[in-house]
């Protein structure tokens, strides 16, 4: 095939790559593309087709595996599309191809893909909505970013025309020097031979630092730039040295380049180590020194057998709440991918950077923007971040400073809307990838394609201030709500889940709501009510039509407070942690009609119920602020029907007559009563009630406590928890009750 072999030569010829569209019948593009690849003499083994169907000789995984390309560089991947298009897969495969390589995509026809519905599609329509409900914005927007670039060609397999044949006759790629070993250096000589850009230097040269104490180093770079190569080159250094490097990732496969490269390096080193690739690759021990060594997020977080350095690599795909847990070890590194599937590096900028730089540690950054697999101008590049949204920001700040609730204008944002404006698109989904710890290209085409979703946004004088995805739940058919009830999996519908197959509550799926999936203000206006401005403009809009309003999310003290204030009740909180977040999640609801208030006034009441005897035991180890808000937010007192035995128990402790544990039944009710709708709010300062929580609905042991809320010793708690235990009897007790606590005085 001519066109192939002149895209592979052009690509060859600039460090480029070249992405070769071919589109009509399914098995024409497939016997199409075995001839291209023939025409260009790509092996086997520097190919791999991503599809349903292994029609050639080579690597083969479905679209849902994808991810196994992570970390690997391929001369031509095959991205066959007939049967659906998922927009991750797009977003892992592209950069699995190195320079002088082809993509190629097979679809159908291009006129008319956009109308087609696939297995993707079909994710996307989630009850009571059908397939046939979902738009087909997304493959159009895709389809005309394929005409639209350079780099692309584009061929009607069935007829052999090509539409556009995407050569750029661009210039000879020039050798790339390479970078200087700096002066001064502290590792080996023998690592920055093998660095391939200055950037990838500079950055290996920051992780020097790490030999210190109370260190950080942050790498930030787009994907394709050599962070984890220069990650694993300074562990090989390190475990060289006698020390001890924990490398941690959302999945190993994540962090396998890290080893790979120290692996690489430790073999120009005269040194001895082993590394058993066939039953342990995750270690690679140096003889007499030290090692290099991966564990997964949750458990490296507990710095297991006391690492010297902490590496964490794609650390913006990691809830704030482990990235902090990090900070304990001696030293840490943190590498992240600025745009791309891996996670949002603006959101662990916005997220995370403000724990860091409130540390006690120096804090070295680095970014690195030259490209290692390709140029630096690579064509299928710039089509991958416009196609996906990679590189969506929100607007710059100064366009934006001057916002203010009474500055901004409420606007219902269709995806007719988004796709008319590119501009209006990109800043709406670069706010909203804030708003989420890991943010998927499969996310752009929900939010231009899911029939249950809508866009509500605040801007100031055009630009996107706030921002917020809702989704439509509720309404379902008693078929549906059975199979949800049976434990069945019902697509979407996330608050009517959890209250039916958790909470057992089969009719939780008969009222319609609007649960706020995401919603994000711009970091440079926050504080300034804009948030509550736009939720206030929701419920104004939405009152009318829906039963509730509602919200899942990691519970924090402040996100609690900040929903509570804008009406939102609490009427759940889940008994393990969020796999995203690292929080325990909260459930909330705002209630729009009397059967929106129904089913909020019977989950408020079974939490109330159950609240005390789970924090006792699954929820024990949630955080005493977390606790104390989600309390506050509950929309009803707790009853209080204590029988004269238990006053009695109660009204002995602070006079030492009895104990806590001879019961502690009665005091979680109290302690209960008291924090979710205090009599008087000022009875107790906010140390007491964490200690409330953490001793009396708990069960924390009493050192625990007493460390954990900085008392100068046990019985100093002891004596502070009986005072708090005559006030609130004080309060809340019958006059004779309190003549019981007289006695004991």
């Amino acid at each position: 095939m001519d066109i192939a072999r002149s895209l592979r030569a052009e690509a060859r010829r600039a460090n480029e790559r070249r992405l070769l569209v071919l589109a009509g019948d399914p098995e024409t593009t497939r016997e199409r593309a075995a001839a291209a690849l023939d025409a260009v003499d790509i092996p086997s083994a520097e190919t791999t087709v991503v599809g349903p169907e292994p029609f050639l000789d080579c690597e083969h995984h479905e679209q849902s595996r994808a991810e196994e390309l992570l970390g690997r560089t391929q001369t031509a991947v095959v991205l066959d599309a007939h049967e659906e298009l998922r927009p991750d897969a797009v977003g892992r495969t592209v950069g699995a191809v190195d320079g002088g390589g082809l993509y190629v995509l097979l679809a159908p026809p291009l006129e008319t893909w956009p109308e087609k519905r696939d297995g993707f599609d079909a994710s996307l329509a989630v009850p009571p909505f059908g397939v046939e409900d979902v738009s087909g914005h997304f493959r159009r927007r895709f389809v005309e970013t394929l005409r639209a670039h350079r780099g692309i060609a584009i061929v009607d397999a069935d007829s052999g025309t090509v539409e556009q044949d995407g050569l750029t006759d661009p210039p000879p790629s020039r050798p790339v020097p390479s970078p200087i070993p700096p002066a001064g250096a502290q590792f080996r000589p023998e690592t920055y031979v093998q660095c391939l850009t200055d950037d990838q230097r500079d950055a290996v040269r920051a992780f020097e630092s790490l030999q210190q104490d109370d260190e950080a180093v942050v790498v930030e770079a787009d994907r394709g730039r050599g962070k984890s190569s220069a990650a694993g080159l300074a562990a090989g250094n390190l475990a060289a040295a006698g020390r001890d490097v924990l490398v941690t990732a959302p999945q190993y496969r994540s962090a396998g380049e890290v080893f790979t490269r120290a692996t690489h390096l430790l073999e120009t080193f005269d040194v001895e180590f082993v590394r058993d690739r066939a039953s342990n690759p995750q270690r690679l021990d140096v003889a007499g020194a030290g090692c290099v060594r991966y564990a997964p997020p949750d458990e490296a977080a507990l710095l297991p057998d006391g690492p010297d350095v902490v590496i964490v690599d794609e650390a913006a795909a990691l809830p704030v709440r482990r990235l902090e847990q990090f900070l304990d070890a001696p030293a840490v590194a943190f590498t992240t991918t600025v745009h791309g599937y891996e996670g949002a590096g603006r959101g662990f900028s916005v997220r995370f950077r403000d724990h860091l730089s409130e540390s006690d540690r120096a804090v070295t950054d680095v970014s690195m923007t030259t490209p290692i697999r390709y140029g630096d101008a690579d064509p299928v590049e710039v089509w991958a971040f416009r196609a996906l949204l990679l590189d969506a920001r929100p607007p710059a700040d100064q366009l934006i400073a001057d916002s203010t609730p009474e500055t901004v204008e409420y606007r219902r944002l269709s995806a007719a809307d988004l796709l008319a404006d590119e501009h209006l698109l990109r800043e709406v989904f670069g706010l909203l990838v804030l708003a989420h710890y890991r943010t998927e290209p499969s996310d752009l085409a929900r939010l231009l394609d899911a029939p249950n979703l809508t866009v509500r946004a605040l801007t100031h004088d055009g630009h996107v201030v706030a921002v917020a995805l809702l989704a439509q739940e509720g309404g379902l058919s008693a078929d549906t709500r059975a199979t949800m009830y049976e434990g069945g999996r019902v697509r979407g519908n996330m608050l009517p889940d959890v209250l039916s197959t958790q909470l057992r509550d089969e009719a939780a799926g008969i009222p319609v709501g609007q649960r706020v999936l995401r919603i994000a203000t711009h970091a440079a206006v926050r504080s300034r009510g804009l948030g509550s401005e736009l939720l206030s403009n929701i419920k104004a809009e939405f009152a009318d039509h829906v039963d509730w309003l509602g919200v899942g999310y990691g519970a924090t003290p402040e996100l609690v407070r900040f929903w509570a204030d804008n009406g939102y009740q609490t009427v759940h909180l889940a008994t393990s942690r969020n796999a995203t977040s690292g929080e325990y999640s909260v459930v909330m609801v705002d209630p729009c009609s009397d059967d929106g208030a129904a089913l909020a006034a019977r989950h408020g009441a079974w939490f109330q119920d159950r609240i005390a005897a789970v924090l006792s035991d699954p929820l024990d180890d949630c955080g005493p602020d977390v606790v104390r808000a989600v309390l506050r937010a509950t929309a009803r007192a707790p009853s209080l029907s204590l029988s004269k035995w238990e006053w009695r128990l109660v009204a002995g402790v602070p006079g030492g007559a009895s104990v806590l544990d001879t019961n502690p039944k009665p005091f979680r009710e109290l302690a209960c009563r008291h924090l979710s709708d205090p009599i008087d709010p000022t009875a107790l300062a906010p140390r007491e009630e964490r200690l409330l929580v953490k001793k009396v609905l708990q069960a924390q042991p009493w050192p625990t406590v007493a460390d954990e809320l900085g008392f100068v010793s046990e019985r100093e708690c002891m004596r502070t928890l009986g005072g708090i235990v005559e006030r609130l009897t004080r309060l809340y007790g019958d006059p004779w009750v309190q003549e019981e606590l007289d006695r004991h005085q």
